[in-house]
């Protein structure tokens, strides 16, 4: 019998348009948009189904819309194969997407999730606009390789390792010429580099200011222990004690996404089995570079 996991999709992965059809077709997940416009005190389904793109890309209007989104598309999984969810064994989340996966999993509300990520968001905005910045992401190239890459550039300002996503694609972040750098020195080393539309330099030491506010924001949310394992970006790990979940999810936006580590975790330990919930395929195409043969399903509604 199969072993199933649930993914979540991160920043970078929402677009116009994401989730419409699932809240004409579903109450359960009309019902969801309908409770976070009001939490937030803004329509947000009016700027996921119509956008404007430059809105809803921003880090402080993405990173609520791509949570309430993943679980509306959770919530059409649920009424067209219940059976999915119900089997799943495992979850995981990129980046903002393991608050999703932690909300699927009972270790917070849905209400609680929402403000947290909205205050994840505002701070992560605050803390790029403090200090220009941005990611590069760095493909064809091995760990080693992106390694020697990071310790050259980084003589032009701050760089490290933000998000080891899969084999030859990995994710540096840090101040703009130190980017720069690692973009020219990948492409002398023979690999691509691709800037991506970002706001700052997530995942690394200049996002402190946001870790602070993100601990002020989790201190007062009640976080049970998963109901499933839920494994963490910072150390590719499940945990079931709530204050490590919560120390984990602080430490996240400061410290590198071991994606690929996740999925192999998942992959030691049975799951054979993977459905991407929410908007794009990003996580689809990195399992491609883990993993092949795997089944893979993504459950987008669009």
């Amino acid at each position: 019998m199969s072993k199933i996991a649930l993914l979540f999709p991160g920043q970078g992965a929402q677009h116009v348009g994401m989730g419409k059809s699932i809240a004409e077709r579903y109450p359960a997940a009309r019902d969801l948009y309908a409770q976070a416009s009001e939490i937030l005190g803004y329509d947000l389904a009016r700027l996921c189904f119509e956008g404007p793109a430059e809105e809803l890309d921003s880090t402080i209007i993405s990173q609520p819309a791509l949570f309430v989104t993943s679980l509306a598309a959770l919530e059409m999984l649920r009424a067209e194969r219940p059976e999915v969810v119900l089997s799943c064994e495992m979850t995981a989340g990129l980046s903002l997407g393991e608050y999703t996966a932690l909300v699927f999993a009972g270790a917070m509300s849905f209400e609680d999730g929402l403000r947290v990520v909205q205050r994840r968001g505002e701070a992560m905005q605050e803390a790029s606009d403090a200090a220009p910045s941005g990611m590069v992401s760095l493909l064809m190239l091995d760990r080693s390789q992106v390694d020697e890459i990071c310790q050259r550039a980084s003589e032009l300002g701050v760089l490290s390792i933000a998000n080891y996503l899969c084999p030859g694609n990995t994710v540096v972040s840090g101040e703009n010429p130190a980017c720069e750098k690692a973009a020219e020195l990948a492409e002398e080393a023979g690999g691509k580099a691709v800037p991506l539309a970002v706001a700052g330099a997530f995942h690394t030491v200049l996002m402190k200011p946001a870790d602070a506010r993100l601990a002020e924001a989790l201190a007062g949310v009640p976080i049970k222990s998963p109901e499933i394992p839920v494994v963490s970006n910072v150390d590719a790990r499940p945990h079931e004690d709530p204050e490590e979940i919560r120390e984990l999810l602080v430490r996240q936006v400061v410290s590198p996404v071991l994606w690929e580590d996740s999925m192999r975790y998942m992959l030691d330990h049975g799951v054979d089995e993977f459905y991407e919930v929410g908007p794009g395929k990003v996580l689809r195409g990195l399992m491609r570079r883990i993993d092949r043969k795997v089944h893979f399903e993504t459950v987008s509604g669009s």
